[in-house]
């Protein structure tokens, strides 16, 4: 009986996911994966034919994995946003990954297009437009609020009277970040 392939592929793609996330497409080397996931690097080319549909994979993985532990909740943005800032402190792999993607890959995916297609249609659903926003900047604003700390610059986070990753620092950015969430919706009539 042939051996199963499913243990390897996982292997290959956690392996991938972590190269892709430190190095991004280009800087990834499937040696250093092949190594990591114990594998042997052709494997790559024999699952998932080159590098690039490897990293649109790994990308597409990510997604569903950070939906799965952030649920969306287009009636509650301001606890959305909550919930998946304190995903992205737990987890930060995902927001570098998905910044290499939109460096590297500036056309997105099916399996990207289809999370964002699927929340603005439930903003839309769930908050009918009454302002001049649509939904698809409503989705734009919350996520951009949500990862604002994360990817400001080191010089604005040195600012603060906490360290800028403190358990307290933190705390005190996820509350403004629900209170500028609650705002938003209120100034966009949703």
């Amino acid at each position: 009986m042939p051996p199963d392939a499913s243990a390897t592929k996982k292997r290959l793609l956690d392996a991938a996911f972590a190269e892709f996330a430190e190095h991004g497409l280009a800087g990834a080397r499937v040696d250093r994966i092949g190594a990591a996931a114990e594998a042997n690097k052709r494997l790559l080319y024999v699952y998932y034919t080159n590098k690039e549909t490897l990293f649109d994979t790994v990308v597409a993985h990510s997604i569903q994995r950070m939906s799965d532990a952030v649920p969306f909740t287009p009636q509650d943005l301001p606890g959305y946003a909550g919930a998946l800032f304190d995903h992205l402190i737990k987890h930060p792999e995902h927001l570098r990954l998905a910044t290499w993607a939109q460096l590297e890959r500036p056309v997105a995916g099916p399996a990207e297009t289809a999370a964002y297609a699927s929340k603005v249609a439930a903003i839309t659903e769930t908050r009918p437009p009454t302002g001049d926003a649509e939904p698809a900047d409503i989705l734009a604003l919350v996520l951009g609020l949500t990862t604002a700390w994360l990817g400001a610059s080191p010089a604005l986070r040195g600012l603060t009277a906490a360290e800028p990753f403190s358990p307290e620092r933190l705390a005190a950015h996820r509350t403004a970040l629900i209170a500028a969430v609650e705002a938003l919706i209120a100034i966009a009539g949703r």
